[in-house]
């Protein structure tokens, strides 16, 4: 497992709380923090993490593709990389671009 690697505009009160939820590489984006995490099939890309949950998660087959695609991310529209699904409240999204 990784260590929680952090930016140093992420809230320094939600750090632990979600480092102890298993979220690593966390960021902030825009107006939301995004991190990495692992699942039952799948590695997540989230997005709009808080004290309550997220916004949305990119499922990735590969750890390694959802680090590289938060790192490469911008925020705007999708991140790259082969996610396979988005998914959060209302949304169920395949991946277009995958095959």
């Amino acid at each position: 497992m990784h260590a929680i690697a952090t930016s140093s505009d992420v809230s320094s009160d939600l750090t632990p709380m979600l480092a102890a939820a298993g979220y690593s590489d966390l960021r902030t984006l825009g107006r939301v923090v995004c991190g990495i995490k692992r699942f039952n099939f799948t590695t997540a890309l989230v997005v709009g993490l808080d004290a309550t949950g997220y916004q949305r998660r990119y499922c990735y087959e590969h750890e390694a593709d959802a680090r590289a695609a938060l790192l490469q991310w911008t925020g705007d529209g999708h991140p790259g990389g082969p996610w396979i699904k988005c998914k959060g409240a209302g949304i169920d999204l395949l991946n277009p671009a995958w095959r």
